[in-house]
């Protein structure tokens, strides 16, 4: 199809059936969130919730960073882009700098209103204003400013930055806020009963929902795949002009997928990763095909809650929490593809550099929003704050679609080895709500009930 060189119009169509299954999926991502969130910390104790989100943080830190070493690590065995530099000057670009990313956090994490968080999210905005300077032509005090007989006025360019919004849902508020309900009605006991049973049915009823939509994933899927490689034109040029760079992402990934995070799955829970994995495997195709893991949250559910045995409790909270912060393939990405730009922009970067490089990917990705090619924003923020120019960026939407898919690919794998983890530590803790009653036996009751999962 793709040789037949198909117009915008049948790409259009083509892709159709996919964007109509992701549009079906992202319509029920915020009602999943709410109701499990609110529900899900409503069952914990605040001890046992306190010791799940260490758990999870911990392992979401170590996954970052190492996401960003393998990268740098690969960058210097295969080194992408030394050889043909582009000549390019440096260029006026915005300095994102790294406070402002902390600022972004911490105001998204406490949002001023839980109604447009559901659509909106506070960002750090830049501009240029042009405003008038005096300058002084000798030593002269201020008071001969006012005669303008020893200075001149000049206008001149200045950065200002303003608090802002952008388009795009405030997860980690929503599950910040939705913590603070859940874990008050757990406090209330019977009194929040019928609050309770509300957000319990509620959530049983959005996965009802979302289990009619999977039956349309292989069509979905086909779709989105069969567009996107119709649309790119000169697919073996394409990758012969970034071979190296998409060499190194790609080779990364593989390496983080199939030998880090399992061995890491092996330490922790002495489980086999790779039966694991298979269990997994739908969530993983629709992570590739949508480039997106909020879209892929309920399949992830479905393969920790019934194919794993993970208590629903622990992964409904630890999964939108990881797709919050949890973004290891695209720290991977973004790290090498920085690298890669200042290579190619004649800008070689030093060991220290890097290192900063590193750091502050690792950082970014904690506020990385789950949505296709929002590594790409990141990166131009990283850049800019490096000083490195960011026209060789546009080269990298070549590739974007494969490049986007794979990484996806690993932050899926790496949020639902992140909920069997925090399942593993926290044995002992979620499983007493009621009574002495252990976790493995609660999701046997779970696993049976008419309610389960279908396989």
């Amino acid at each position: 199809l793709r040789l037949a060189e198909p117009s915008a119009d049948a790409l259009l169509w083509l892709g159709m059936p996919g964007e109509l299954f992701l549009r079906l999926l992202k319509m029920m991502i915020i009602p999943l969130l709410v109701c499990s969130v609110i529900h899900s910390t409503a069952s914990l104790d605040p001890k046992s919730n306190g010791k799940i989100s260490i758990v999870a943080f911990a392992y979401i830190m170590l996954t970052n960073i190492l996401g960003c070493l393998i990268a740098i690590a690969l960058f210097y065995v295969i080194k992408p882009g030394s050889e043909s530099p582009l000549v390019e000057g440096k260029t006026n670009v915005y300095e994102a700098v790294p406070q402002d990313i902390f600022a972004d956090l911490l105001r998204n994490i406490i949002p001023d209103n839980m109604v447009e968080a559901t659509f909106r999210q506070t960002q750090t905005k830049y501009s240029h204003e042009m405003v008038e300077q005096f300058q002084l032509v000798d030593n002269s005090t201020r008071k001969n400013i006012s005669s303008n007989q020893n200075s001149t006025i000049q206008m001149v360019q200045k950065l200002v930055k303003s608090v802002g919004k952008t388009d795009g849902p405030n997860i980690l508020g929503l599950i910040v806020a939705c913590m603070f309900l859940g874990t008050a009605a757990g406090k209330m006991g019977k009194k929040a009963k019928p609050f309770l049973d509300f957000f319990a049915v509620s959530t049983e009823v959005v996965l009802q929902v979302l289990r009619w939509f999977l039956w349309m994933t292989p069509v979905g899927i086909s779709s989105l795949i069969a567009a996107s490689i119709a649309g790119t034109r000169d697919v073996t040029g394409t990758f012969s002009s970034l071979g190296l760079f998409v060499l190194t992402v790609t080779l990364g990934i593989v390496l983080h997928q199939a030998l880090f995070l399992p061995l890491i799955f092996f330490l922790t829970t002495r489980r086999n990763p790779y039966t694991y994995f298979l269990s997994i495997g739908r969530a993983w195709l629709i992570g590739f095909a949508a480039t997106s893991t909020a879209v892929a949250i309920p399949e992830m559910l479905n393969a920790c809650e019934n194919k794993n045995h993970i208590d629903k409790r622990v992964s409904r909270f630890v999964i939108p929490f990881c797709v919050t912060l949890n973004a290891d393939g695209s720290a991977l990405f973004i790290t090498a593809a920085a690298m890669f730009i200042a290579n190619i922009s004649g800008h070689p970067l030093t060991f220290g550099e890097v290192a900063i490089i590193g750091l502050l990917t690792a950082i970014a990705s904690l506020a990385l929003p789950s949505v296709p090619s929002s590594s790409i924003v990141t990166l131009i923020m990283v850049l800019s704050s490096m000083n490195v120019p960011v026209h060789a960026v546009s080269l990298l939407f070549a590739v974007e679609w494969f490049l986007d898919r794979i990484r996806t690919t690993s932050n899926v794998l790496s949020h639902t080895h992140c909920a069997a983890i925090t399942h593993h530590f926290n044995r002992q803790g979620p499983g007493k709500t009621e009574g002495p009653v252990m976790i493995e036996e609660e999701v046997e009751l779970i696993v049976h009930s008419p309610d389960a999962y279908n396989s």
